[in-house]
């Protein structure tokens, strides 16, 4: 079957790379922008809220170890699929809740996640599928980020750090490193 790609965004892309990071079956986590009309955006760019793309990560996952739709559960497990253009505090289209298919039967998997994962929400989930796009890797110091400076980072102690000890807590079974659940 070889391996595939997911495109999800889903708020600040350091806090979505680091959860897919510790996921068995993932292989490659990249941050990057999709979903815009300016050709190679800067973050700058993207986080002026005008070129259209959002903050994003492609996943390259081996299909045999991990399933599309059990990344999909994850991905609606962590992060709030509820909020128009925003997560928390990040506010703008940048930081949108979308799912970028890269075929027809992942379209149809996006959208039977979306009616799984409303029933674990009061408010409707509000997160878009949009067309495949152009893909633009971002800068090398946004790779890997919260792993290299998620504990000199503020931002990332207080947003991104929770978030990850409850997933990894929630999901300790899917795990590359099973301490990494403690």
């Amino acid at each position: 079957m070889g391996e595939q790609q997911a495109t999800l965004a889903g708020g600040c892309f350091w806090c979505t790379e680091a959860i897919f990071n510790d996921v068995i079956g993932i292989r490659q986590v990249e941050s990057g922008y999709i979903g815009g009309h300016v050709t190679n955006p800067t973050y700058r760019q993207v986080c002026g809220g005008d070129t259209g793309h959002a903050e994003a990560v492609r996943l390259t996952f081996d299909p045999e170890q991990i399933a599309y739709r059990d990344i999909l559960d994850i991905y609606f497990a962590t992060h709030d699929p509820t909020q128009l253009n925003r997560q928390g505090n990040d506010i703008g289209t940048q930081y949108r809740s979308a799912i970028f298919p890269h075929s027809e039967e992942q379209e149809a998997a996006a959208r039977a996640a979306i009616e799984r994962a409303q029933a674990d929400w009061d408010k409707p989930i509000v997160t878009t599928i949009e067309p495949l796009s152009d893909w633009y890797p971002a800068e090398a110091y946004h790779q890997e980020y919260f792993e290299r400076e998620g504990e000199n980072n503020p931002y990332c102690m207080a947003v991104v750090a929770p978030k990850l000890r409850k997933f990894r807590k929630s999901y300790a079974e899917r795990l590359k490193n099973q301490a990494s659940a403690v």
